[in-house]
């Protein structure tokens, strides 16, 4: 009976110590086997620290992660293989409270191979997928607990682009619903284009976007991760292959987008081989962070009330394969996963020049993915 009370006593002491003084945080670690799971930390917003709380081990191979507006409910690719030939799958989880555990409901095909992003409607009743090595999106609907229906929609893409290796065919490698729900917009690698969809969030249906269905960048680009600005105003492209960051215009009306910029990522002088990942913008709108796997660096933007990037420094992201990075929500933290590297770098934003320092020590675990905020 003792140990009992003790474990009660323990759960309810750190229930209020999150509470009191943290966010929840889930990192997946993109790995087989017993290394694979979805852990959750405790982040302290003061100094930064981040504490263990729960791994959620019924998942493979985790690669990326979304949460419901909402905040009860996270979505996680589920794949025993990663990109073997047979579809993967999408897990639908129930979040329990602030003790960073998670509970799961069920899943779902993703009707594809590689499936590398997940994103949430603002409403919580769709959620989006990509599939790279199969090259194509779809759409499920959500059940009123938040568990997932069978895909409602879609689409296979096609065509190749100029680089012999990776662009064979289509690499649908990211899908992101825009901030008026309306619309969303999917990076393929493969062929060098942003794809357009109308989203109908109550049917979880994708439609190509009448007005303008896709735009066309520089050929061999690879267009990988793409993030709406806080303004609604623009979109910013990172661009695996050429390692650049390319904006757009974009028009919430129609959905149109138009190309205004396109800026590399790596210093001048590098000779070696880098490519690219992901992208982040402060909530205050004024800095972009885009990372750099080769080079193992973070590069920071300033951003103009035009949109348009200035670079500012290239800055070491303090350990291999720079994957996915976290900005909270007061702009003052910036967390990075360093996959190959297998930790996770906290990383202080200066307020005034955008630059990063780090903090702490790096939190180690097998293959860091995808990090996601609980507030």
């Amino acid at each position: 009976m003792r140990p009992l009370i003790h474990f009660i006593a323990s759960l309810l002491v750190t229930a209020l110590w999150i509470h009191a003084k943290d966010s929840l945080i889930f990192i997946s670690a993109f790995a087989p086997g017993a290394s694979a799971g979805i852990q959750s930390f405790a982040f302290n917003g003061k100094t930064g620290a981040l504490k263990p709380l729960h791994r959620t081990t019924d998942v493979q191979n985790p690669f990326f992660l979304a949460i419901s507006k909402n905040k009860q409910f996270l979505y996680a690719i589920d794949a025993k293989t990663f990109g073997d030939p047979g579809d993967e799958f999408v897990a639908a989880y129930s979040i329990e409270g602030r003790t960073g555990r998670l509970k799961r409901m069920n899943q779902q095909t993703s009707r594809g191979t590689a499936s590398c992003y997940l994103d949430v409607d603002a409403t919580g009743r769709t959620v989006v997928v990509a599939n790279y090595s199969s090259g194509s999106v779809a759409a499920f609907p959500t059940r009123a607990d938040g568990s997932l229906g069978e895909i409602a929609s879609f689409v296979q893409h096609s065509g190749s682009s100029v680089n012999p290796e990776r662009q064979k065919g289509p690499n649908a490698h990211a899908i992101v619903i825009s901030p008026d729900n309306r619309f969303a917009l999917a990076a393929d690698l493969g062929i060098d284009k942003i794809l357009i969809y109308r989203l109908d969030a109550a049917t979880a249906e994708l439609t190509p976007n009448e007005a303008q269905q896709f735009v066309k960048l520089q050929p061999g680009s690879g267009p990988r991760h793409l993030t709406f600005h806080p303004n609604g105003r623009h979109v910013y492209v990172i661009n695996e292959l050429k390692n650049t960051v390319t904006l757009f215009d974009y028009t919430t009306a129609s959905g149109l987008i138009s190309e205004r910029q396109t800026i590399s990522t790596l210093p001048t002088d590098f000779a070696g081989k880098s490519h690219c990942a992901d992208l982040k913008i402060t909530p205050d709108g004024r800095f972009l962070y885009g990372t750099n796997r080769g080079h193992d660096s973070l590069a920071v933007y300033r951003i103009a009330d035009d949109g348009k990037l200035t670079l500012i420094t290239i800055q070491p992201s303090l350990g291999q394969g720079p994957q996915n990075l976290l900005i909270t929500p007061d702009g003052q933290w910036l967390l990075c996963a360093n996959m190959s590297g297998n930790r996770v770098i906290v990383f202080r934003i200066d307020p005034a020049s955008g630059e990063i320092k780090a903090v702490g020590d790096p939190v180690l675990m097998p293959m860091p993915s995808c990090l996601r905020w609980l507030n």
